[in-house]
């Protein structure tokens, strides 16, 4: 889940008769395919956060930082070292003598064939919120990829342990850039899948790299409890491909089955979706409008209840115990995909167990519009977690999420 920062709220009251006329139009663009510098040939024997290529970004940097398209090493879902893709900027000149923190961005839904990796966009620094406010501050961003996004598919998608993974060792990676002048002190900052990905790499983080210094947790729209999640996806157009796309991913790296829940027809729309790239929800629409097989009930039987199907809808699911750092969650009260109540429960679950908690809701505001909205907040709240000031909490009394603090 996710999508671009900038598209408005009007996004997700777009109509059918909208949507054929941008798919008449050809508006969906895609990047191209990966090259060269996203295949490793070779067996990989490095460490995890190991640079395995590096190369200056293609494309335009924000001004007054530098930035570099990296292949580095972390851990598959067999303990196997692989290779994965992802951009780091830093401030240009000199890094402080105790280096320059770093903000690990975990990005949102764009599909989970090679081709939809974010690092292979030109306008790649349009499409990480804060990230202009982040490097001006003097910090490293280090974006990942994924696995199988850039690199060979298929992408784990809302896959934690592959997600959380991939996003500490981008940390690690930016740590071991020269002229990028990393510390070892990190924080996350993720919107939706990429929420779902940073509050995994934050849970992971103590065992996974303990050699990393967590400063803090921030998440928009998170993707928390997958199992009412994907229950509640299947209402909206948009949720039905994000649906299928996890169906499609996890057919293929679990081999957990499609059929009997998802007749011929379905599994071949799901196909076709699962080779489409997406930008925002819009897009999501529009595949929506291409494949009828899945515009109604096109799950027979709960997904939910169907072995391996909730055993890995559980094992997938963030935990909100083991957060690993204090959060800033931002939620928005109007958002069809991530639903305000289930992520409410999970910063409540987080403050029952101990964690220091700063929940902002957006009264009114869907999917894209809490991005917009919580960037300026995140950014702030994790230069103070930089700086050591105490975690704010609003656990003593958490905002409702129909009531919202616009």
């Amino acid at each position: 889940m996710r999508m671009a920062h900038q598209i408005p709220n009007f996004v997700f009251r777009a109509t059918a008769v909208a949507a054929a006329a941008i798919l008449t139009t050809g508006w969906l663009a895609e990047p191209s395919g990966p090259g060269p510098f996203y295949r490793i040939d070779e067996e990989i024997k490095a460490s995890p956060g190991d640079v395995l290529r590096v190369e200056p970004f293609p494309g335009p940097v924000v001004v007054g930082a530098q930035a570099w398209r990296v292949l580095y090493v972390s851990t598959g879902l067999a303990g196997e070292p692989i290779a994965v893709s992802g951009v780091i900027a830093a401030p240009k000149g000199g890094a402080p003598a105790d280096g320059r923190p770093v903000v690990g961005w975990a990005h949102g839904t764009t599909g989970v064939t090679s081709r939809c990796a974010p690092s292979l966009r030109a306008d790649f620094f349009e499409h990480v919120p804060g990230a202009a406010e982040l490097l001006k501050r003097g910090y490293v961003v280090a974006a990942t990829d994924y696995p199988g996004l850039g690199t060979p598919s298929p992408h784990p998608y809302l896959v934690g342990a592959s997600e959380g993974r991939a996003v500490l060792d981008s940390v690690r990676a930016a740590t071991k850039l020269k002229n990028a002048g990393a510390s070892m002190r990190f924080a996350l900052w993720g919107h939706s899948q990429g929420g779902h990905a940073a509050l995994f790499a934050g849970q992971l983080a103590a065992d996974y790299a303990p050699d990393l210094e967590l400063a803090g947790v921030a998440v928009a729209a998170p993707a928390t409890d997958l199992p009412k999640l994907l229950d509640d996806d299947l209402q909206s157009k948009a949720g039905k491909v994000l649906t299928a796309l996890a169906m499609w991913s996890w057919n293929k790296v679990f081999d957990a089955p499609l059929s009997p829940l998802l007749d011929a027809p379905a599994i071949a729309a799901v196909d076709r979706i699962a080779d489409d790239c997406m930008e925002d929800i819009l897009q999501g629409i529009v595949l929506m409008e291409r494949e009828k097989a899945i515009d109604r009930d096109f799950i027979h039987g709960d997904l939910t209840e169907a072995e391996p199907w909730r055993t890995l809808l559980q094992r997938n699911t963030p935990d909100a115990k083991a957060a690993g750092a204090p959060l800033f969650i931002a939620q928005g009260s109007a958002d069809p995909v991530v639903r305000p109540e289930v992520t409410r429960d999970f910063a409540e679950a987080a403050c029952r167990s101990g964690h220091s908690v700063q929940f902002l809701v957006g009264k009114g505001l869907d999917h894209m519009g809490i991005l917009s909205r919580a960037t300026s907040s995140a950014v702030q709240w994790i230069s103070d977690r930089f700086a050591r000031s105490p975690a704010p909490t609003d656990c003593a009394d958490l905002p409702r999420v129909d009531e919202g603090t616009d």
